[in-house]
Parts: structure tokens; C-alpha cells; sequence
């Protein structure tokens, strides 16, 4: 089992930048496929992005792509967004979440939430206008 607890989130004015940072407890840490996904308000939660155990394969999703990275370090179990140029419409609630993917390949990853096996609390992002 692993628990996740995020950080970095906070206000930022438009066009300001944030990184999102989650810490993984325990030692398999790299065993896990990684995403990060918003919910805002009203509306359903999506996967902003999705990293392979080995970090070699990555998703980005449209709406943010050019402007949010993913990244993991294995070596300090922690797994990060950056966030940049940062739009009003990027204000959710952002969560990481840790898939095992038993039988899946190192370079596999997944943005349906279903297959994420543990959540984080979620941190608050606020971009004002």
C-alpha cells in the first residue's frame, strides 16, 4: 500500500506558474504508474497527466499541453506537475494517484481514473483573472 500527500498548491495570478509535488510513502514507489488529475467545481474529474513507472512515457492532456510537465524521481519516491502560463480555467482541486498495473509493462500508463488504486487529498489551485 502507498499513501500520497500532495503539496504546492496555492493562489496565483494568470500567467504565473505552480509545481505540484507528490510524496509517496514507502519503498516500491517506482512500481507505480503515477497521474495527476483536477476536478473544478461542477464538472467531472480528468486526468491532466500520466507518467510510466519509468518515466519514459507520458501523457499530457490537450487542455494543458505546452504548458504542464510531469515527471517523477524514483530515488525520492515523489512524482511532480509544473504548471505554467496558468489560465483561470486550470482552478480545481488537483489530485495524484498511484496505479500498480500489475501484468502492465514499464512504459505503460493509464488516464481513466478507475485504475488508479490510491488517491492523494488534493491540493487547491486557484488561478485569478
Amino acid at each position: 500500500q502507498v499513501q500520497l500527500e500532495e503539496s504546492g498548491g496555492g493562489l496565483v495570478q494568470a500567467g504565473g506558474s505552480l509545481r505540484l509535488s507528490c510524496a509517496a510513502s514507502g519503498r516500491t514507489f517506482s512500481s507505480y504508474v503515477m497521474g495527476w488529475f483536477r476536478q473544478a467545481p461542477g464538472k467531472e474529474r480528468e486526468c491532466v497527466a500520466a507518467i510510466s513507472r519509468s518515466g519514459g512515457s507520458l501523457y499530457v492532456a490537450d487542455s494543458v499541453k505546452g504548458r504542464f510537465t510531469i515527471s517523477r524521481d524514483n530515488a525520492e519516491n515523489t512524482v511532480y506537475l509544473q504548471m505554467n502560463s496558468l489560465k483561470p480555467e486550470d482552478t480545481a482541486v488537483y489530485y495524484c494517484a498511484a496505479d500498480r498495473a500489475y501484468y502492465s509493462g514499464s512504459e505503460y500508463y493509464t488516464t481513466m481514473d478507475k485504475n488508479y488504486d490510491y488517491w492523494g487529498q488534493g491540493t487547491q489551485v486557484t488561478v485569478s483573472s
